[in-house]
């Protein structure tokens, strides 16, 4: 019997750590799925535990050379200068010991889950210590060793010879996906982001279509700094439905990088838990409509990890097991017990209260100017369509 939803996890996932004060802290995996448990919507019989990856899948993306760095770099045999050739040693992604082997379990989360679905075993999988999107062919980047998101689109194309739509709501652009298949029409990219102008990557314009191939198949939706809920929301929506049409993929992976709230200290973006219900509630249908519901949600960026990324993954796997969101008040034994360890008040709430949401003097201009973002980027299915018929 085919189940609704797999949670793929391993508590060594906390294995992929940087340091102490680093910003990309595992344990919001935990936080998630003891929220989720202790709201009774997350049960033994929905885990899956993740295999870990082999060197020859990880090889479909990454350079062998540069996995025998990181390789060298787990076991401290990796020169100081050579490290920074290949991204490793770096303020972003520092050397951990045995980093190679809890890098290769992320990605090898992500191929469970997409073995989960396409095997037939769900028809959705959630893999929240995936999303790793940075990670290029032979270079670590932003946090992230190895693409996880990309191998496994590989990984389908290779096996299953199925065409992938790759959506990223994450605040940074996800550019290891997007180049990696950037010639490829078998693959389709869509990333909502922050503009490049203020934030790490750089990248992600709306001009950035694709080459060869591949033109016309990666689309990117560079939103101000400053954005809120209603355009945030519009554009994802309007551009996911646009090109789903469009492409018509055989399975959906999406990228869930929690980092677009008004809490999170990395990025400018200020949207409230409002978008967190919306994201999943849209991927969800999309699925069902164009993909008999194939969906696999990874997780990604998200750095408030006590008061905004909990609530918001776990609201991933409400729509995906359960068709829903929650509302009203989270389970006081998660607040009281996490409460002891969390340097800030947790919310008592599953919404955020409206009185929290900041005060944006430029809300009209830049929902404006991201409406023409959204029309910029999505002309050119128009003019796909139109060839076509």
């Amino acid at each position: 019997m085919t189940k609704d939803a797999a949670f793929i996890y391993t508590d060594a996932y906390l294995s992929y750590r940087f340091n102490d004060k680093h910003p990309f802290n595992q344990q919001r995996v935990i936080l998630t799925k003891e929220l989720l448990e202790l709201s009774d919507r997350l049960s033994e019989s929905d885990i899956i535990v993740p295999r870990r990856a082999t060197d020859e899948e990880i090889a479909l993306i990454h350079d062998p050379i540069y996995i025998d760095a990181v390789k060298k770099a787990s076991i401290g045999k990796l020169e100081e200068n050579d490290g920074y050739e290949y991204g490793l040693g770096t303020e972003d992604t520092p050397i951990f010991k045995n980093m190679h082997d809890a890098s290769s379990l992320l990605v090898g989360g992500t191929l469970t889950a997409v073995e989960t679905v396409l095997n037939g075993k769900a028809n959705h999988a959630l893999n929240l210590g995936g999303g790793l999107h940075h990670g290029f062919k032979r270079k670590a980047s932003g946090f992230c060793i190895y693409n996880d998101g990309a191998i496994a689109i590989a990984y389908i194309r290779k096996k299953y010879n199925l065409r992938v739509l790759y959506v990223d709501t994450d605040a940074h652009h996800g550019d290891g996906v997007q180049w990696a298949f950037y010639d490829d029409p078998n693959v389709c990219t869509l990333s909502i982001h922050e503009t490049g102008r203020y934030l790490f990557p750089g990248t992600g314009n709306v001009n950035e279509r694709g080459i060869k191939d591949g033109h016309g198949y990666s689309f990117n939706l560079p939103i101000d700094a400053f954005t809120q809920d209603e355009s945030f929301i519009e554009l994802y929506e309007s551009a996911f439905k646009k090109v789903a049409e469009y492409f018509k993929p055989d399975i959906i992976i999406t990228q869930n990088g929690a980092d677009a709230h008004f809490l999170d200290p990395l990025t400018h973006l200020c949207g409230s838990m409002k978008i967190y219900e919306s994201i999943p509630q849209i991927a969800h249908e999309i699925a069902h409509k164009h993909c008999n519901g194939r969906w696999v949600a990874l997780g990604g960026g998200g750095y408030d990890m006590w008061r905004v990324v909990p609530r918001a993954w776990a609201q991933i796997w409400n729509v995906m097991k359960h068709n829903n969101v929650l509302s009203g008040e989270l389970p006081i034994k998660w607040v009281n017990k996490w409460q002891g360890q969390s340097p800030v008040s947790l919310p008592k709430n599953w919404y955020d209260q409206k009185e929290s949401l900041p005060d944006i003097p430029r809300k009209a201009e830049i929902e404006e100017k991201n409406k023409k973002v959204l029309e910029n980027a999505m002309k050119y299915t128009q003019i796909k369509a139109f060839k076509s018929e």
